[in-house]
């Protein structure tokens, strides 16, 4: 019963993980990191090896799926794909009709996790100190870069994946927004949508190499340059708010591939110049209530994490 209600609780927070992936702006391992199974993630990722591979040969699939904490991984790439397939709709409509409270409820999810996060440093010195707007600033260039058009080829769907995947699984740099930039967000988006197993496949194939390889650094560094490396995650996050800061205004737009009118250069407004720049209403309570239940989410989040730990 308990490892059942522990499995129910990944499938859940991979299903976050998923939601967040669709959102160009925000990161699926930014949940994983909130949610307390960031590191678990990245070591059942890691054990993916040669060891395992030669597991697989011998047959000996129990000490395969131990070796490589198979319940865990099945549990949350479920909850992540079944998000991906039944919330892309709803995440799309969210950012098309209502896009100042899903922008700021991340705002708000993504700040006082930067915070939070920063509380698993043991001991602060100068590096540790610099390492947090170090990550804030390349963050904020990464996010501050324009699409591109991109081949339709399926080499580069596999480039794309392998490099999107890197960013899924570090906290702060999102995945879709790098999908996005390589010109193939809305390609995978419709493969989605329209079932299309062959791009879908060479795309799952990127992701796998990308995160078969990222993992293992990423991993190397939390394990031998812990306080730093949390420090450039955290940055990381406080950066990437440029990205989904909720008022913008659009400055140039481009035709996607349905021939539908999109935003392509934004800049961001404060709330009280949104009316005057933009003549839309900056909803700024509504706003408000938004970013202050990302908040009290995440403190919730924790809350329930400590809690399980502790029982």
């Amino acid at each position: 019963m308990r490892h059942t209600k522990q499995y129910l609780l990944t499938f859940l927070k991979g299903m976050g993980m998923g939601a967040a992936d669709i959102v160009p702006g925000v990161s699926g391992g930014t949940i994983a990191l909130i949610t307390g199974i960031y590191e678990t993630l990245l070591d059942s990722i890691k054990s993916i090896d040669l060891d395992a591979l030669k597991l697989l040969a011998r047959f000996q699939l129990k000490a395969l799926w131990k070796h490589i904490n198979g319940s865990f991984l099945v549990a949350l790439f479920l909850g992540i794909f079944t998000s991906i397939f039944t919330l892309s709709k709803l995440i799309t409509y969210l950012m098309d009709e209502h896009p100042i409270p899903l922008w700021s409820f991340f705002c708000g999810l993504i700040i006082i996790s930067s915070i939070l996060i920063l509380r698993d440093i043991k001991r602060w010195n100068i590096m540790v100190i610099l390492a947090i707007p170090v990550g804030a600033v390349i963050a904020y260039w990464v996010t501050g870069l324009n699409p591109v058009e991109s081949p339709n080829a399926l080499y580069f769907t596999f480039i794309a994946g392998a490099i999107a995947i890197c960013a899924m699984i570090l906290p702060g740099i999102s995945g879709s927004f790098l999908l996005l930039i390589l010109g193939k967000y809305e390609a995978i988006l419709t493969a989605v949508t329209e079932k299309d197993f062959l791009t879908l496949g060479i795309f799952a194939l990127g992701c796998l190499v990308g995160l078969l390889s990222f993992s293992r650094l990423i991993s190397w560094l939390l394990k031998n340059h812990h306080a730093v490396t949390i420090a450039v995650l955290s940055g990381f996050m406080l950066g990437s708010i440029n990205k989904i800061w909720p008022w913008k205004k659009v400055v140039s737009y481009r035709i996607s591939s349905s021939g539908e009118q999109k935003p392509f250069i934004t800049e961001n407004l404060f709330p009280n110049h949104y009316l005057t720049e933009t003549g839309n209403e900056p909803q700024f309570f509504i706003g408000l209530l938004a970013f202050l239940f990302g908040i009290l989410l995440v403190i919730g989040l924790e809350r329930m994490a400590f809690y399980l730990k502790k029982k």
